[in-house]
């Protein structure tokens, strides 16, 4: 589990024991339940500085074999010595027992403090924590976290369904899977609270709901989103806390924040109660800013690291202070690239200004980041193009087993490094006086904050640039392509430099000048998105593809550095090789084998060139196909392409079919790392809808578009083409209603007719067209797709039907007859052929450029 400030905030409320005596009294003698503040260990409880009294946890506790202990130090960011310094130590399973109403919910809050207890040291404490059936921790070291996230004490909270039978058990149970394990626990908090939630449609099943009422939830988080810190003894009655949204957004457009006139009075409706959120979370907001066409561009983002394979209620807090009138400022809400909320309306939704309205989602969480997102609603044509938010909340719900128990973190290498240095420095210290140990240990110390303050930099500088690498940009890069030092060097040069470090070449602009004739317009041989393609000669006679990148385009530093960092590190037969790159003064230039017969799309129309025989066709799908399948099953990391179409699959001399252009590329939705735009890219009519309709990347997005690119080459004409009558504009629309009503033979490419057998052609075409289905599930894989061809291919060779399909099923595909081999074979042989000819590749020769 990666560990980044956001998990610092989402362990929720770490001030939990500040000003809250008052409210707790008073929730008391409203509802007639009492509240519980134990000062676990503590034979007397205590005060602690502000004034709260806690109680000794003794007359809760069902079992004699417990242990009470005190904590050997105490760490200076504790806010007080209760309840943290004292513990109740557990070396077998033991609960507490309260009387709680039967028909309310409750707060539970639990407090550690990992230290040494005498003998028993919290390094060693792994333990589970169950609450009357509801898993809360599963094998929770308090102690793992607490390097990991270096917090001196932590608290967890959670809203339990109300307790029917009056009672409610809370159980510690050291864990079984280590010798001399132990539980503890040193504060308990259980306060009685109203059902704040209710059923919540799932998003992206619109036929289904959660409901909340019967399920236990863990907080996860609160935001004042454009605010301020809000302390427990400011909140509206249940002593939570509210923390700043700045550390969440992503990248670096952080809106604008602004806060209600002194003269606006906000008033809570009768559908929301007072205790919601306090009255200061719907008096700030965040927007996205004055620019309309800025705000068309970019989502408004956050982005909270959460526990996997868990299903979350998102709960939005808004308040318009601004605007007054519907259709204003209208926006779409999504949740990790789907949509849960379209033409979001926050006056239709309250009714007025200044009226606080809070709307709950539900989505299913199989990674684990979790990110939110504002786009403006511009179907709607609002007034203002622009999103509003003034508060959030996220809740994790127990699944079906009644577990609410995450993954413990892990702690950083750099930190394990400093420690290591600490450790280190400590040891040699002893060989000193006292003073000269103290300050070696003092230094070993500021070296363990360098580190975690070097870490936390790294981390925001990372999200504020929006590297591609890791997660999907779903921002802009503004003002960033053409940034130069004072030398003159490009500003992002040590980066990219670094990124390609071992893994490509790294050329300089006086090799790159010399080996295009200083960049002769000659040396042309294609035009993309990215620039212009030229031919080029590199160590006196190696002829290559040189790309060089538009200043004025677009497709600018996100491409380079992602297919830098794709190619560098993929080598197979069917895809093309990058030699390296280069990025002085400005310019970003990536150098490719040269590929001598072009692109597939010159071979099939608009070109003067011959025809390509239908099986020459077949073996290029293939090639392309196997240069797919690789990308999506065999690489390290599955890697969606993103950009499939017939000007990106190129071909060497000897045919060879190469998969080019990785500028779009992401990792694959099964990663960890897996973000995807939903700004949607891809070129128009190769696009999948589902992704476009969804904003959700999966590899059946290269499955659809290439589908478009079969049907391209058995039909030999654009996949869309304007001049064409409507119902034949869309090749995939097209050639899919023909294969339906049996007449795709009419739409061939006349110089294939009569020349395919015609089971080849019903192979081929129901591949194609089943990679068309408008449902990602029903696609087929690319492997199933391969499969397939060479099916369709042998099914050309041999039409008297010599080969079956259950023959075909029998053999492995990458062993039949020598011709297919493994995916590791394959790269192995590519390795081998590129340094034999280490020539004729070029990426992306595009004259119809669309992404």
């Amino acid at each position: 589990m990666k560990i980044n400030t956001h998990i610092l905030f989402s362990l929720i409320l770490l001030s939990f024991s500040l000003n809250i005596v008052h409210v707790l009294s008073q929730n008391s003698s409203e509802s007639g339940s009492v509240s519980y503040i134990l000062s676990c260990g503590s034979s007397s409880g205590g005060t602690d500085f502000d004034g709260m009294k806690w109680i000794s946890d003794s007359s809760f506790l069902t079992s004699n074999n417990t242990i009470s202990a005190t904590a050997q130090y105490q760490d200076p960011s504790l806010p007080s010595q209760v309840p943290y310094m004292t513990a109740r130590i557990f070396n077998s399973e033991a609960s507490f027992k309260f009387s709680v109403p039967p028909k309310q919910r409750l707060w539970v809050r639990l407090h550690f403090y990992p230290s040494s207890y005498g003998v028993h040291d919290s390094a060693n404490s792994y333990f589970s924590v169950i609450a009357n059936g509801f898993t809360l921790l599963n094998n929770f070291s308090a102690y793992i976290i607490d390097k990991a996230l270096t917090q001196a004490y932590i608290v967890r909270e959670f809203s339990l369904t109300p307790v029917q039978s009056g009672s409610l058990s809370i159980t510690f149970k050291p864990s079984t899977q280590y010798a001399g394990s132990f539980a503890f626990v040193n504060g308990i908090v259980i306060v009685p609270m109203e059902d704040i939630f209710h059923a919540t449609t799932l998003v992206g099943f619109t036929d289904q709901s959660i409901d909340v009422h019967n399920s236990s939830v863990q907080t996860m988080l609160r935001l004042n989103v454009g605010g301020q810190y809000i302390p427990a003894s400011k909140d509206s009655g249940y002593t939570r806390t509210w923390y700043d949204d700045s550390p969440y957004l992503f990248g670096a457009a952080f809106g604008v924040t602004f806060e209600a006139d002194k003269n606006l009075t906000i008033r809570f409706p009768p559908s929301v109660p007072e205790y919601i959120a306090p009255l200061s979370v719907y008096s700030t907001a965040r927007t996205m800013g004055p620019n309309p066409n800025i705000n068309q561009n970019y989502n408004l983002t956050w982005v909270f690291q959460v526990d996997a394979n868990f299903t979350y209620i998102v709960r939005f807090h808004f308040c318009e202070l601004q605007l007054n009138k519907i259709n204003q400022r209208v926006f779409d809400i999504f949740l990790n690239n789907q949509t849960a909320q379209q033409s979001a309306d926050v006056i239709a939704w309250a009714g007025s200004k200044a009226v606080p309205v809070y709307k709950d989602y539900a989505i299913f969480v199989g990674d684990e980041e979790l990110w939110v997102a504002l786009h403006p609603s511009v179907s709607m044509k609002p007034e203002y193009y622009d999103a509003v938010l003034n508060g959030l909340e996220i809740f994790k719900l127990n699944d079906t087993d009644g577990n609410l128990a995450g993954p413990n973190p892990t702690p950083s290498d750099m930190l394990l490094e400093a420690e290591s240095v600490s450790k280190f420095s400590h040891s040699e210290s002893d060989n000193f006086s006292k003073v000269i140990g103290g300050v070696a240990c003092g230094a070993a110390g500021i070296v363990i904050i360098a580190a975690i303050c070097f870490f936390v930099y790294q981390k925001k500088k990372k999200n504020a640039e929006g590297s591609e690498s890791r997660n999907g940009s779903w921002l802009p890069l503004y003002n960033s392509s053409n940034a130069t030092t004072n030398s003159g060097k490009s500003a992002r040069s040590s980066n990219l430099t670094n990124l390609g470090a071992g893994l490509c070449r790294h050329f300089s602009l006086a090799e790159i000048k010399n080996g295009t004739k200083n960049f002769d317009e000659s040396q042309v041989i294609g035009v993309g998105g990215f620039g212009k393609v030229y031919e080029g000669i590199i160590d006196g006679g190696t002829k290559v593809a040189i790309k060089r990148s538009n200043p004025s385009s677009d497709q600018g530093v996100h491409e380079f550095q992602t297919e830098i960092e794709m190619l560098s590190k993929l080598r197979h037969k069917h895809l093309v090789s990058l030699i390296g790159f280069c990025e002085e003064e400005g310019e970003m230039i990536l150098v490719y084998d040269f590929m001598a017969k072009g692109t597939l799309r010159e071979h099939l129309y608009n070109s003067n060139l011959p025809p390509l025989p239908w099986k020459q066709r077949l073996e290029i799908c293939i090639g392309a196909a196997r240069g797919l399948h690789y990308l999506h099953t065999g690489a390290r990391h599955t890697i969606i392409h993103r950009d499939v179409k017939t000007t990106n699959i190129l071909l060497d001399d000897n045919w060879v079919a190469k998969v080019s252009d990785f500028g779009l590329s992401k990792t694959g939705p099964n990663l960890h790392q897996t973000h995807v735009s939903t700004m949607v890219k891809g070129s128009f009519g190769y696009l999948d809808p589902e992704y476009f309709r969804r904003q959700q990347l999966t590899e059946k997005s290269d499955v659809y578009s290439f589908g478009v690119v079969l049907f391209e080459v058995l039909c030999a004409r654009p996949a869309v083409d304007p001049s064409l009558p409507k119902e034949q504009i869309s090749l995939a629309d097209w050639a899919s209603d023909c294969g339906k009503n049996g007449i795709l033979e009419e739409i061939i490419d006349p110089h294939l007719k009569g020349k395919i057998s015609s089971q080849c052609l019903k192979k081929y075409a129901d591949t194609a067209e089943k990679c068309l289905l408008d449902q990602g599930l029903d696609r087929p894989s690319m492997g199933d797709v391969l499969w397939n061809l060479e099916f369709a291919l042998q099914l050309h060779e041999h039409p008297n039907g010599s080969v079956t399909e259950e023959e075909m099923k029998g053999a492995s595909i990458y062993d039949m007859h020598n011709v297919m081999v493994t995916i590791e074979e394959e790269s192995a042989a590519s390795e081998e052929t590129d340094e034999l000819n280490n020539r004729e590749v070029f990426s992306q020769l595009v004259n119809p450029s669309g992404r």
